[in-house]
């Protein structure tokens, strides 16, 4: 499951290290994530819905029980591909059934890459002078491969006109 040119031993070195600085407070840290896509992209909010309620706000949104269990859910994943960046493809059919779910709510391929923009603007930081660009090319490629198992997702089962 590899995007391209496989992660250097370095590159995974460099990942679990920023990985291990930020993964001691998962939900503050997704709520800085989450906080920057709602920034760069207001009209992804009305995708998060529970019990048919919409968000008003991103602050809303942000501050509800069931948001935060989704940023749990998006911080285990993260941790999910880091604890396994010997070998991603062992998430493969996991990743391509999270982007099932993701189609079927409705999100769009193109948003992931503003989700990818706010995982490095929350890493950048969180980590601060330790965020440095080969921090940041080890974290685009382990992104881009994930991205790219859960758009698998979306090829099974293409849109209809």
């Amino acid at each position: 499951m590899e995007s391209g040119m496989p992660l250097t031993g370095g590159q995974r070195a460099l990942i679990r290290e920023s990985w291990r600085r930020v993964s001691g407070s998962p939900e503050q840290h997704g709520l800085v994530l989450f906080t920057r896509l709602f920034d760069l992209d207001p009209d992804l909010l009305p995708l998060f819905q529970y019990n048919c309620k919409q968000f008003a706000s991103p602050q809303e949104c942000l501050s509800a029980p069931e948001f935060l269990d989704h940023i749990r859910k998006v911080m285990l994943v993260i941790d999910a591909a880091v604890s396994h960046l010997e070998n991603l493809s062992c998430l493969e059919e996991y990743l391509c059934n999270l982007g099932k779910k993701h189609q079927a709510v409705g999100v769009k391929i193109e948003s992931f890459s503003t989700v990818g923009e706010s995982l490095l603007y929350m890493l950048e930081k969180c980590l601060g002078t330790a965020f440095s660009p080969e921090v940041q090319e080890a974290w685009s490629k382990l992104y881009s491969a994930v991205v790219k198992a859960m758009q698998r997702g979306w090829d099974t089962h293409p849109e209809g006109d």
